[in-house]
């Protein structure tokens, strides 16, 4: 149901290894029937209302209500989203979520190099959070010879960053030392700006779910902020689409569960 480019990758992977696929709302006139389905898979996001199903290339309205009614029985797959009962949210499985860093990581990277006056080389950047998607961030950056700084919370990050030569600094203070950034990318889920001003020139790119910043008061005074959701699904959605088919089909033949 629903779901941008990299939906399309995976139900041709999925088709090629043998499944019945149909779609609705994830192409132009599709009428997948939600009860003749087994299995019901919503997309990357499920939902960015709470109300609907994310489709983005058909604007299609379905229902999340509509889909509950019509799944009772079902196994339901979701991405970041509670469906009650009977489901798996593979944004919570851990060999997701590290695949998926990767054309998360290098989508926010081209993002920076297209968005800026400037080289990676030798710019100031600064990597918010230590998890996954920083992690392979820190790794693609580290070739451009950029002046790389990396902000964690626990001292078994500060510890991991020390052994690994990196320079780090504690989450709590980015705000201050925001400033002295050219570049910041945030993977961090919190208001980390109370006062957008604090940024100055630097450009911020959000990869978090429910962003560090406010954007509109950012917008109002002229900060460089911008959240990229779904980064993958615009920038590689070949490559995040074999990701999301070789999830699925783990979570639906070899009973991967969250």
């Amino acid at each position: 149901l629903g779901g941008d480019k990299r939906g399309i990758t995976a139900m041709k992977r999925l088709e090629d290894a043998g499944f019945a696929v149909e779609s609705r709302g994830l192409f132009p006139g599709d009428d997948g029937d939600i009860e003749k389905a087994d299995i019901i898979i919503l997309p990357i996001p499920s939902t960015k209302d709470g109300r609907t199903v994310f489709c983005p290339l058909t604007n299609e309205i379905i229902p999340l209500d509509r889909v509950k009614n019509a799944a009772k029985g079902r196994f339901v797959i979701t991405a970041n989203y509670d469906f009650g009962e009977n489901f798996t949210d593979i944004l919570k499985l851990d060999g997701f979520a590290f695949l998926n860093a990767v054309p998360t990581a290098e989508g926010a990277i081209a993002y920076a190099v297209s968005n800026t006056p400037f080289t990676l080389w030798k710019s100031k950047i600064l990597i918010i959070g230590n998890g996954r998607v920083a992690r392979v961030l820190k790794d693609r950056l580290s070739g451009f010879g950029c002046h790389l700084t990396v902000s964690a919370r626990k001292f078994k990050d500060f510890a991991l960053l020390d052994t690994q030569n990196t320079k780090y600094i504690d989450t709590a203070d980015v705000s201050g030392k925001a400033g002295g950034f050219d570049i910041i990318f945030n993977t961090v889920d919190a208001p980390l700006f109370p006062s957008p001003e604090v940024l100055k020139n630097a450009l911020l790119i959000d990869l978090s779910s429910r962003g560090c910043i406010d954007f509109e008061a950012a917008k109002e005074k002229g900060i460089n902020a911008v959240k990229l959701p779904a980064i993958p699904g615009r920038t590689a959605p070949e490559t995040a689409g074999d990701i999301y088919a070789e999830t699925l089909i783990s979570v639906i033949c070899l009973g991967e569960r969250t």
